[in-house]
């Protein structure tokens, strides 16, 4: 899962991703329905939750100013974040969270040597990239701006988040 960056009062203050925000309590509650976590909510560090065959990171390391990154902050970090993902020896779906996360893990592959077609963004999509590569979903990120107006369901995670599932089952990796 790659969002946007650390929550100024979430991920800063705690030190793990989507943790202590509205954000995240969102993510964690649909990855528990889905079964990817233990628990259903994540308040700090050594609260007892366990991801399962998921990892969370983010295009940008520090808090954006207005959570705006730029393209070179976004640029200083993609190293960061190719490293991480290198280091994922089993990957087998993204789930970019907004609009800036699609964009910069597209970007990461492009910087990679990808030169498939050009995406857009939306909600719910589904790309399956050339092997090795992971297949590829996009989300609303799950702020609260998003999930307050309804752009973003817990209906419409969970969806997401089952399709997912069915992918993983099909390449053979138990969810």
């Amino acid at each position: 899962i790659i969002g946007l960056a650390p929550g100024a009062h979430g991920a800063n203050r705690t030190g793990r991703m989507f943790t202590g925000d509205s954000s995240g309590n969102t993510l964690f509650a649909a990855l528990h329905r889905a079964g990817f976590a233990n628990q259903p909510r994540s308040h700090s560090r050594d609260d007892g939750l366990r991801l399962h065959d998921t990892f969370i990171s983010a295009v940008v390391r520090c808090v954006p100013p207005k959570n705006r990154p730029t393209a070179d902050e976004i640029a200083q970090c993609q190293p960061f974040l190719a490293r991480e993902i290198g280091l994922l020896s089993n990957l087998q779906v993204v789930l970019a969270l907004g609009r800036t996360a699609f964009q910069g893990y597209l970007r990461l592959l492009k910087a990679s040597g990808y030169r498939g077609s050009r995406l857009s963004f939306q909600h719910g999509l589904e790309v399956q990239l050339p092997s090795p590569l992971p297949t590829l979903f996009a989300s609303y990120h799950p702020s609260q701006r998003n999930t307050q107006t309804g752009l973003l369901t817990p209906e419409m995670l969970d969806e997401l988040l089952e399709r997912i599932r069915h992918t993983l089952k099909k390449s053979g990796r138990r969810p």
